[in-house]
């Protein structure tokens, strides 16, 4: 795996956390086509917090769609290897703040961001940060699956190293590879990789979109609702699925099931019109709430 990464690395273009005209210029074309982005650089470790390692960390997040508020003054730590659960009623926030960890706001019309998202000691909102290699390190699974519907499975997977201009076909071959079996996908499409993407059922799609994110080694992955158009049984290889890839990268997931969020989190904040309400261990916000709201909602009287 290690002469894996190296060889990526190696082939990608050096592209700086800080924006010049030159690397937007170099780095515009990844833009367009992928959730999620290819590595620029790998992260250093984040700092030490009551004995967890911190991968980022949100300060008085605030996003405004023009005169409306989506989350305000949100201040969350997102721990190494972990899974954070956003929870709460349809329209919260849970989404937007999402969105905000990698700076997918900056494509939406009217909407601003105040506040600060750490990543590795750097607020990823500073004017000098470049944001398409903040979306290269934070990938991003959307509630329905997406794959590209007129590539095969194969340059679904590998997208994202083509547009960078990997070409070398080991190195494309190891990764699709790879990033597959990571996904749980590799043995039931293993033997029509140049099969269209759109042709797999909507579990597999999904599945095919984490592979896409995952290809690229981001430190940071985000799921917006990722099993909501599922039926059982996709959902519960997606569960199987997050409890793997904890080990490998930090999970931030959006989740209307109550049940889903106490399965597959280490952690969970509970949001409410915009507020963050609650935050701390899963096991113990959904057994032991310190907020009244929050007891309301886990318990069904509201929701």
């Amino acid at each position: 795996m290690m002469n894996l990464i190296q060889t990526i690395t190696s082939k990608v273009p050096s592209l700086p956390l800080f924006a010049t005209s030159e690397s937007r210029q170099a780095s515009g074309a990844a833009e367009a086509g992928t959730s999620a982005g290819i590595s620029g650089t790998s992260g250093t470790p984040g700092k030490e917090k009551a004995g967890k390692q911190l991968r980022m960390e949100t300060h008085d997040l605030t996003v405004h769609y023009g005169s409306t508020v989506g989350v305000k003054n949100v201040s969350l730590p997102i721990y190494d290897n972990q899974v954070l659960a956003l929870i709460g009623p349809s329209g919260c926030g849970k989404t937007t703040y999402l969105r905000a960890l990698n700076r997918m706001h900056d494509l939406t019309r009217g909407a601003s961001v105040t506040g600060s998202v750490m990543l590795d000691g750097k607020n990823i909102y500073d004017s000098e940060v470049n944001p398409v290699i903040i979306r290269r390190r934070i990938g991003m699974v959307f509630q329905k699956p997406t794959p590209f519907p007129t590539m095969s499975i194969y340059d679904n997977v590998v997208a994202g190293l083509k547009l960078v201009g990997i070409r070398k076909t080991s190195v494309l071959d190891e990764v699709c590879e790879r990033a597959l079996k990571q996904a749980a996908l590799f043995e039931e499409v293993k033997d029509r990789l140049k099969s269209p993407g759109s042709s797999l059922s909507g579990g597999q799609q999904q599945r095919l979109s984490i592979a896409r994110a995952l290809a690229v080694d981001p430190e940071v992955l985000l799921m917006d609702e990722p099993t909501s158009s599922l039926d059982p049984q996709s959902t519960s290889r997606i569960e199987d699925l997050i409890h793997e890839l904890k080990n490998q990268v930090t999970i931030v997931i959006v989740t209307h099931n109550m049940q889903q969020a106490a399965r597959v989190s280490d952690n969970t904040a509970f949001f409410y019109v915009g507020d963050l309400i609650e935050y701390g261990p899963t096991s113990t916000l959904f057994t032991k709430p310190k907020e009244t709201r929050t007891e309301e909602y886990i318990t069904g009287r509201f929701g």
